[in-house]
Parts: C-alpha cells; sequence; structure tokens
C-alpha cells in the first residue's frame, strides 16, 4: 500500500555546503578583527590620517588665533576693534575651520570602510 506523500517526513544532518573563496583571497575585516598585523597596518593608516586632520586644524587654528595678542598690542587705543573681531570676526572663520574637519574625519571613515568591507 503506497504512503501518503504528506506523511513522509525527511531530516536532513549535515554541515551546510558553502562554496569557499579563492585561497588567495583575504578579508581585511576579519584581519581587523583578529589583531592580525595587516589589521594593526589598516587601523594605524586610519588613525594617522585623523592625526593628520587634527594637527591641520589646530595649525589652522594656531595661524588665525596666536597673532591676535601681538595685534591688539599693536593697536593700544583700539579697544573697539579687539572686541569686534574677538566677539564677532573669529566665529565665521572657526565654524568654516569646523566644518572643513568634520568633512575630513567623514571622508577618512568613509574610505577606511571602502577599504575594508567585504566586497
Amino acid at each position: 500500500m503506497p504512503q501518503d506523500p504528506t506523511e513522509r517526513r525527511v531530516t536532513v544532518t549535515g554541515p551546510p555546503r558553502r562554496t569557499r573563496r579563492a585561497s588567495g583571497y583575504y578579508r581585511p575585516r576579519t584581519e581587523i578583527d583578529e589583531q592580525t598585523t595587516l589589521g594593526h597596518t589598516y587601523v594605524r593608516s586610519l588613525m594617522r590620517s585623523q592625526l593628520r586632520a587634527g594637527l591641520a586644524a589646530l595649525a589652522v587654528l594656531g595661524l588665525l588665533v596666536a597673532p591676535l595678542p601681538l595685534l591688539f598690542a599693536a593697536m593700544p587705543g583700539a579697544r573697539r576693534l579687539e572686541w569686534a573681531v574677538l566677539g564677532f570676526g573669529l566665529y565665521v572663520p572657526l565654524v568654516l575651520l569646523a566644518r572643513w574637519y568634520v568633512r575630513r574625519a567623514e571622508r577618512n571613515e568613509r574610505d577606511f570602510v571602502r577599504l575594508v568591507e567585504d566586497r
């Protein structure tokens, strides 16, 4: 007497079959997770690029703010000019500098993610 096909159950056991990539392929994200020398190099390159951006922003800030005391000392009677420069004149360059730094840092991180993405 033939069995009804709905009553029969089949259990599949064993490891799932997955295709492996070529042996020469490496995964940068795995290298970073496992803290290998190559992964350390990837992270160090990101840190260096972020450090360069920070030092560049700091240098521009120093060049912008450092000469102000000398400028104010050279013009002793210009108190209103000093307050105008300190109160209003520095905001636009500082905001532009901050905006540049954030965009640069985000671009560095985006480039790093593109470098280590599994594609």
